[in-house]
């Protein structure tokens, strides 16, 4: 067995295995939780493990993607270590990841936690666009990555952003840009709107992840879908409910019916839509207020329609919220302009996406069509996605 322990320290997830492994031996909320039926604090994987995790408090050691809480990272690393991958510090090495432009008192801080709380032999500290960029010219040698050695790693994580070219297995920190979002503030977006629609759900951290990993995607015609969110019945192919648990029969949510939550998928990726108040050529008719369904509180789900793709639509448009922010597509542009002129074309076609937001669907599609007015027409845009990417920092590392 390997000596050297892999850790991915992420604000949301940790990644932890052994060096050698294909995959993570351990990926854990990095984060305590209580269930307001317990007095007990749940570490790591105890959280997963607990079936009621209603109206959960949480304490993260992280805040706006920097380490803020030693002392409670320390609990939860003692957890990884000893309970899950069952190895000794003082006989292993650490290869941790650290978030880019990480401040000199956080390092020092976590060099006290590496050596002096757990006491491994030997550090070694990464980036993640980096060890994206490794895996990624390793995994396919014969690919334009791995020959230019050059590459555009887009990471949308749980508290930012980051569009990081990287040369050599180095990202040019000079160019990196950063965009104030993450998967934490589409949650809480979307908390938001089921809350003020629905019912209120501004204690469910859990329960409203699972819904946007589940029910939530990228809209490639966004006027388009809103229109067809605003049809009645059948017609809204965006209309899907979700189940609440109630303690009883089922202790975790869920979609109520899939076929009804993948419609959207019939939907051609880009199609002329009517003008507004036109349905297939025809006069729409407007929706009488006492036609409207109305919400029955006594039932333990709740609707969702356009929040399933508005919510994604915050990483392009984040503005339309009136945050002060570029989108993701000029938030790459900027960052290839600032790189040597010669870099840009080999930039523009090696993006790499990576990060748990990448994972909506047509995610990708929808970035490449945002790019493409951008980008000089000379130059191709060329997207690599991977179903892996939430483990892809930890397999790079190996």
């Amino acid at each position: 067995m390997s000596n050297v322990v892999v850790l991915d320290n992420g604000g949301g997830l940790c990644k932890a295995g052994i060096g050698g492994d294909r995959d993570p031996s351990a990926v854990v909320p990095n984060c305590l939780g209580r269930p307001s039926s317990s007095k007990k604090w749940l570490v790591a994987d105890q959280l997963q493990a607990c079936e009621d995790l209603t109206s959960v408090s949480l304490r993260r050691p992280f805040d706006r993607g920097y380490l803020i809480n030693p002392d409670l990272e320390k609990e939860i690393w003692d957890r990884i270590f000893r309970s899950l991958l069952r190895v000794d510090p003082t006989a292993s090495s650490l290869l941790l990841v650290e978030p880019l432009f990480n401040l000199p008192s956080i390092q020092r801080s976590t060099d006290e936690l590496v050596f002096e709380d757990f006491g491994f032999r030997s550090l070694y500290v990464a980036d993640s666009p980096s060890l994206v960029h490794l895996y990624e010219a390793s995994h396919r040698p014969d690919g334009l990555i791995s020959r230019a050695q050059c590459s555009l790693v887009v990471d949308c994580g749980f508290s930012f952003t980051h569009a990081a070219p990287v040369l050599q297995n180095f990202t040019i920190n000079y160019a990196v840009k950063r965009l104030d979002l993450g998967g934490k503030a589409l949650t809480n977006y979307l908390k938001e709107l089921v809350s003020y629609r629905s019912i209120n759900v501004m204690d469910e951290t859990f329960l409203i992840d699972d819904v946007k990993e589940k029910l939530c995607f990228v809209s490639l015609n966004v006027p388009r879908d809103l229109q067809i969110a605003r049809r009645p019945g059948k017609d809204n192919l965006f209309r899907c409910t979700y189940v609440l648990p109630d303690g009883v029969e089922h202790m975790k949510g869920y979609v109520k019916d899939l076929d009804e939550a993948q419609r959207y998928l019939t939907l051609p990726d880009e199609a002329w839509f009517p003008s507004q108040g036109m349905k297939d050529g025809c006069a729409e008719v407007p929706e009488k207020p006492e036609d409207r369904k109305r919400i029955d509180l006594t039932k333990n789900e709740f609707n969702l329609t356009n929040e399933r793709f508005l919510v994604p639509e915050m990483i392009f448009r984040p503005a339309d919220l009136g945050m002060n922010q570029a989108g993701l597509a000029e938030c790459i542009v900027r960052a290839v302009n600032s790189c040597h002129p010669h870099l840009h074309p080999v930039l523009y076609e090696s993006i790499i996406l990576t990060g748990g937001s990448t994972l909506f669907p047509r995610f990708a599609q929808r970035l490449e069509k945002e790019l493409r007015p951008l980008v000089p027409d000379d130059y191709h845009v060329q997207i690599t996605t991977q179903e892996e990417c939430m483990e892809r920092g930890f397999t790079s590392c190996i």
